[in-house]
């Protein structure tokens, strides 16, 4: 077994139970991609057993922090099956979950998300790339199920040296799902799209939209960045009178065109447009519209730390505009999915755009990742969504 000893001071985190180890910490040792290696402390005490990635930022993932512990197919197949039974605890009203959620479930670099019949996988990292085989066997035997897709296609893999790959790794067919959520139905397609195909983390948000529709009697919501369409659809079913979404993909508006249908609601209360989220919002400035609700869930503008400044500066624009449409007393669902946006830092931003809107408003609730996206204690990045329910404030 190889090892790699860390530098001086650099155990802290690891006997904090945090699964990372950086380039920079490492004083000496190493291993082939993926490979297991023993990590140790300056000092040589046991630290836990690790994946190397020799091109990553992130140089080994721990597996285990237990010396006893043996890095082998018994050992994915139990935390697959601790992940599975996790789900049991929580109350996910839908047929679409995910099942692993990467360093939250002991399983760093590995995501599985199943829609109705089907698993749909990502491998990012070295270490998961070569227990890949062993750890899709072990979800088909655990879920019974025959069909999963591969959709390692997401740009970290290239910071690990891998190649993109995609496709069936089991079953075959059509890569198109149909999946239940509360009290509707939504299309996806696991072989196109963002992440695996769809946004599993805003359900808990997407009904709490559904929810204050309802209450509040929304006549007019605008959905930003609509994707396929799922908010489109919450606020529909929770009444609302019309809803303007946009996105720049032409293929998802269509997809939100298509479950807009799929759950028979009347297509002239919506609107659908490919079309730039930013430029329309500055259109509806000029227009003098307004709405009474808007939903602005942008896709992931910092990726790391390094890109916060440049996309604070972004969200502070949409969230200025989307403030300033509002009528007062109206409501804005808004959304960062950036790990490199702490949700403090992300406040503060939304506050700055209220300031420069001249607008005003009450934090109603705040918002995170459904819980089958887990966030542990000793794994804080894990809480990569962030969301604010605001209230605008009435002038006067």
């Amino acid at each position: 077994m190889k090892t790699i000893r860390l530098r001086e001071g650099k155990e802290r985190s690891l006997l904090r139970r945090h699964p990372w180890i950086f380039d920079g910490a490492i004083a000496k040792g190493g291993g082939d991609a993926g490979e297991t290696v023993r990590v140790e402390s300056d000092a040589g005490q046991f630290l836990g057993w690790a994946a190397f990635s020799p091109s990553s930022k992130i140089r080994a993932r721990v597996w285990s922090f237990d010396e006893a512990q043996r890095i082998d197919a018994s050992f994915f197949s139990a935390r697959i099956a601790q992940a599975i039974q996790a789900r049991n605890l929580f109350d996910i009203q839908s047929d679409g979950c995910r099942l692993i959620h990467g360093e939250s479930d002991g399983l760093p670099g590995v995501v599985v998300d199943r829609y109705a019949d089907t698993l749909v996988a990502q491998f990012s990292s070295c270490g998961a790339e070569k227990w890949k085989s062993v750890i899709v066997q072990a979800l088909l035997a655990q879920t019974g199920l025959t069909r999963l897709y591969e959709r390692s296609d997401a740009s970290v893999r290239a910071l690990e040296g891998l190649p993109e790959a995609t496709g069936w790794l089991a079953g075959s067919g059509d890569t198109a799902v149909t999946i239940r959520e509360h009290d509707w139905s939504l299309s996806l397609d696991v072989a196109e799209g963002h992440k695996t195909g769809f946004y599993l983390d805003q359900r808990d948000s997407r009904q709490k939209f559904a929810q204050y529709t309802r209450r509040r009697q929304f006549g007019q919501v605008l959905n930003c960045y609509c994707y396929t369409g799922g908010f489109t659809v919450a606020a529909l079913a929770g009444g609302a009178g019309h809803v303007t979404s946009i996105d720049s993909s032409g293929p998802a508006i269509e997809r939100a065109r298509a479950n807009v249908a799929l759950n028979g609601f009347d297509a002239s209360r919506t609107t659908l447009l490919d079309a730039d989220v930013n430029a329309s919002l500055r259109q509806y400035q000029k227009e003098g519209r307004q709405f009474d609700a808007i939903i602005l869930d942008p896709p992931k503008l910092a990726p790391t730390v390094a890109h916060a400044e440049r996309a604070a500066r972004a969200y502070k624009d949409i969230n200025r505009l989307a403030l300033g449409l509002l009528v007062p007393g109206g409501v804005l669902f808004t959304y960062s999915c950036s790990g490199g946006i702490s949700a403090d830092l992300f406040h503060k931003v939304v506050a700055s755009a209220g300031t420069d809107a001249g607008v005003d408003a009450f934090i109603s609730e705040r918002m995170g990742g459904a819980p089958d996206h887990p966030m542990t204690v000793a794994f804080p990045e894990g809480e990569y969504l962030k969301g604010l329910v605001l209230v605008k404030r009435p002038v006067g």
